[in-house]
């Protein structure tokens, strides 16, 4: 009987953890997910959707447009740098791949945010977004990269 009982609270237990993945993959919008820098295929794929993508406004180099902080004309900020210069690294990977595939008002729950960042959405799957932020992180000193690797441990542990 203690076996049977015990089987079937670990079968509950299952189907509960089961069923949170899944309403907080809903919720999200899609899979939780890791970037991953080391990975030489997907580094490929990154650098290539970067060059098409990105590398008009946030630079080649990833150094963005000048006065990134200052808003322009029209109320958007200009293009922040994705290099250790930036804040990107200050963002987990979960709202990194929020920001680039729903845009930054969707990412942030913001009822509106004037931002020339489209939302890549429909443009670029899954993988090429992670793979493109696997790149702009590849490319950040080894202590910038620490620092991230940390900031997504205290993210993953606040869930």
């Amino acid at each position: 009987m203690k076996t049977r009982a015990s089987f079937a609270l670990a079968g509950l237990a299952l189907l509960a953890g089961l069923g949170y993945l899944f309403f907080d993959t809903l919720w999200r919008g899609h899979a939780p997910m890791s970037l991953r820098p080391d990975d030489p295929r997907l580094l490929a794929l990154g650098e290539k959707v970067y060059a098409a993508q990105c590398a008009s406004c946030h630079g080649a180099n990833l150094e963005g447009q000048p006065n990134w902080k200052v808003p322009g004309p029209d109320g958007r900020l200009p293009a922040p740098p994705h290099d250790a210069t930036g804040h990107t690294w200050h963002h987990p990977d979960d709202l990194l791949f929020r920001i680039t595939k729903f845009g930054v008002a969707k990412a942030a729950n913001l009822k509106d945010h004037p931002s020339a960042m489209p939302a890549y959405e429909g443009v670029l799957g899954d993988e090429e977004i992670v793979a493109v932020l696997s790149w702009i992180k590849s490319r950040w000193p080894a202590e910038i990269r620490a620092r991230h690797d940390r900031l997504n441990e205290q993210a993953r542990a606040a869930r």
